[in-house]
């Protein structure tokens, strides 16, 4: 691999709770592993921590080790709070404390999954935009309104770095690396991970509808789900009042009590991240995608897109030649 000058290495210390999501640490760790691997320096260190330095079981029931005492560690850059289930329980007085602790020290604090809930909780969260888990969005925002919360994939906000669960730690690991040691060694280690592209905090993590409403609004899942389905023609809203039998008047008092928008918006809103999943993960000419999110001209498009986004959609492909020429094959060819 290219030659470098030695850099600082990076401590990132993750504080392992009970029942802790073992794909999201795993897609946090193995990302600094391969960026030291393919950049030829020791860039990362990566320690698994524990209040007493007892491995801690994670939801499969698997344990790490080695896994080191918190009061026995070097000071690392970061700290990484990993929840997982049942993570109510698993933030105990011991932990607020423990982090209440680090942020006193001014240290850099993450947290992975639904680790945000124990940092909005120790109150080191206020004012600060953060991420968590789609499961826990809407009780959190409920729980602590001082906490600017989002659906994006991750969130760095200062010194703060919260993202949500699955495969979002390797987005994160990925900016992150990109930030230390260059485009070209963020974009390697996600080749070896088999990940097409490097996704970043514009990219939203899918929260289901009856994740932000609840179950018992069966109606507005309903017109939802009409409009989903109807994204290349799209339905004007006296088509959806008569197929779900309900009343203009009534859809747009259900869409402004729950998703505070009206339906226009939320409709466009949904055919705007259709497209732009499509720019980003195909190969279809911006024309054809046009069609099938039910624009009416390329024009049109762009403007709506620009809107929203803040750019046009072909500034979502304009990557460098040899990154694209990586990319491409991996693109299914559109027709």
């Amino acid at each position: 691999m290219e030659s470098a000058v030695a850099i600082r290495r990076t401590h990132y210390a993750f504080l392992t709770l009970p029942n802790y999501s073992l794909i999201a640490l795993s897609n946090a760790i193995e990302p600094l592993r391969m960026a030291n691997s393919l950049s030829g320096q020791d860039a990362y260190e990566c320690s698994i921590v524990s209040l007493d330095g007892q491995p801690v079981a994670a939801s499969n029931g698997l344990q790490l080790t080695p896994t080191v005492a918190l009061d026995q560690l070097s000071r690392a850059d970061i700290y990484f709070v990993c929840g997982g289930i049942n993570v109510r329980s698993a933030v105990s007085n011991a932990v607020i404390v423990a982090i209440r602790r680090l942020a006193g020290q001014r240290a850099a604090l993450g947290a992975l999954c639904t680790g945000g809930y124990a940092l909005a909780r120790a109150g080191v969260l206020d004012r600060y935009h953060a991420t968590i888990h789609w499961e826990n969005l809407s009780a959190l925002r409920e729980e602590f309104p001082r906490v600017i919360l989002s659906d994006q994939l991750f969130t760095i906000d200062r010194d703060r770095y919260t993202c949500s669960g699955g495969i979002a730690p390797l987005d994160l690991m990925l900016n992150l690396i990109r930030s230390k040691l260059g485009a070209r060694i963020s974009q390697l280690v996600s080749e070896q991970f088999i990940v097409d592209r490097v996704r970043d905090g514009k990219d939203r993590q899918y929260v289901p509808l009856r994740a932000q409403i609840g179950l018992a609004h069966d109606r507005l899942l309903k017109v939802a789900e009409l409009m989903e389905a109807n994204i290349e023609r799209p339905l004007s809203l006296d088509q959806i009042a008569s197929t779900t039998q309900l009343s203009r008047r009534q859809i747009e008092r259900l869409f402004q009590r729950h998703l505070h928008c009206v339906p226009k918006r939320y409709y466009l809103t949904m055919r705007l991240r259709r497209a732009r999943e499509l720019l980003l993960n195909t190969a279809m000419p911006i024309v054809e995608i046009t069609g099938a999110c039910g624009f009416q001209s390329p024009p049109h498009f762009s403007k709506c897109y620009r809107a929203h986004f803040g750019h046009p959609p072909s500034a979502e492909r304009r990557v460098p030649p040899e990154v694209r020429s990586r990319l491409e094959p991996l693109l299914p060819v559109a027709g």
